[in-house]
């Protein structure tokens, strides 16, 4: 996955959330390991794992993170940015929740996009959706409410605010808000 100067950029400054950005390996070996857990609301599915530690992402848990993350309607998988696990982790411990991401929509297929901008109002042509690099959830133990400012906080992508589905959005685009 090629990484934009802007993206360079964006996670450098804000790499100080995930204990420093690595310098050495050395330093990166002294990283504590970095957990998330899920569950699948359309499929039922719970998943909870480790996915990097020692230094590395575990190629094992990120596959799983991509099956888990699925479009639930067809079936098809894509990388999901490492990028979005990392702003998920980090956002999971800011707000101290002790219950797993509850998920709306991970990956979605251009044929799955292409249906719910037909029946839904606020689907992006373009969605980062489409890309492995979007996600829509919540956490049973946080107000909506409570864990959408955390996300603004973060300034670490896009974040959608839909409190009648109850539900909030963050990719890892560039920092924009908005309510759906």
């Amino acid at each position: 996955m090629q990484t934009s100067r802007r993206q360079f950029l964006q996670w450098g400054l804000t790499s100080t959330l995930l204990l420093q950005a690595p310098l050495s390996l050395a330093e990166n070996l002294k990283q504590p390991p970095r957990h998330i857990a899920f569950d699948n609301l359309h499929t039922g599915e719970k998943l909870e794992l480790t996915y990097w530690e020692n230094g590395f992402y575990q190629t094992d848990a990120l596959k799983k993170l991509n099956y888990i993350l699925r479009d639930h309607r067809t079936g098809e998988q894509m990388p999901i940015d490492r990028h979005l696990i990392d702003l998920l982790n980090v956002l999971h411990k800011k707000v101290e929740s002790k219950k797993p991401f509850q998920i709306i929509s991970g990956y979605r297929s251009s044929q799955t996009n292409s249906m719910l901008r037909k029946t839904s109002d606020g689907v992006a042509k373009k969605s980062l959706h489409m890309v492995g690099k979007a996600i829509d959830v919540r956490l049973a133990d946080v107000e909506l409410t409570q864990l959408r400012q955390a996300a603004l906080e973060l300034n670490m992508g896009g974040v959608g605010y839909y409190p009648k589905s109850n539900f909030i959005h963050l990719d890892t685009g560039r920092p924009r808000h908005w309510q759906g």
